[in-house]
């Protein structure tokens, strides 16, 4: 099907609309393309020629490169991202855990009972190095560095695809930040395991491999959604209609 000049107008249109653009600002766009169109067809380049195929990747570009996109806080996107990229290196850190503790998977000390045909048993416990420990630290420091790239790509791909205009000030106040939630998220979880150990001393690592990722993840979602808002640049009074409308 062919593209006319009225149907890139109208889909172009639709674009901004959707995006939340002041019909002021859609009105003088949809002019000025219909005007790019109509110069265009009298040079003899056809409309799917001019804009090239993808008439929302056009209204969008446009938008931006205008600063015309409302900014929305996007507090729930951003949490959600941030949790999607440190899943991973929470679930990573507590297997860390489970090889690195004393009676973890790796822990190869053992007991051996001998009995005396007069006296009582006699025990023997046999003690190894226990290669989980330096895995576990090393590791840990590997988790904590992977989560900074994993949760900084995640939550800058959710606000690009977004086309957020405030994306590269949320950014860098995330490149400061993320370290502290981490840390933060790492002192949390080492609580968790602290207070099963002190709460349910035989459910401990039950307690440890349950709670603890949801608590960490929970905590990095909470410090993106936490730094988004403070980066954030407020909306203007024309604009105030868009924070509640939906995404």
């Amino acid at each position: 099907m062919t593209l006319t000049v009225e149907d890139a107008i109208y889909k172009a249109t639709e674009t901004w609309r959707n995006l939340g653009i002041e019909q002021d600002a859609v009105d003088e766009m949809a002019e000025e393309l219909a005007a790019d169109l109509t110069a265009a067809a009298f040079d003899g380049r056809s409309v799917t020629d001019y804009i090239g195929g993808d008439v929302d990747a056009l209204a969008t570009s446009w938008a931006v490169e205008r600063g015309l996109l409302p900014t929305r806080p996007y507090l729930k996107e951003t949490a959600a991202a941030a949790a999607r990229g440190a899943a991973v290196p929470a679930v990573v850190a507590i297997v860390l855990w489970m090889a690195g503790t004393p009676g973890g998977l790796l822990d190869r000390n053992s007991e051996t009972m001998t009995t005396q045909l007069h006296g009582p048993p006699v025990w023997e416990v046999h003690h190894y190095p226990n290669p989980g420990t330096p895995l576990m630290w090393v590791g840990w420091a590997v988790c904590l560095v992977g989560a900074f790239f994993l949760v900084r790509r995640a939550v800058a791909a959710k606000l690009q695809r977004r086309h957020d205009p405030a994306r590269d000030v949320t950014m860098r106040a995330m490149t400061k930040a993320i370290p502290l939630v981490l840390l933060a998220a790492a002192l949390l979880g080492t609580a968790v395991n602290f207070l099963g150990d002190y709460a349910f001393p035989y459910f401990q690592a039950v307690v440890t491999v349950f709670v603890a990722p949801v608590v960490m993840i929970s905590a990095v979602a909470a410090g993106a959604a936490w730094v988004r808002d403070r980066s954030c640049p407020p909306l203007n009074a024309s604009r105030l209609k868009y924070r509640l409308s939906p995404s």
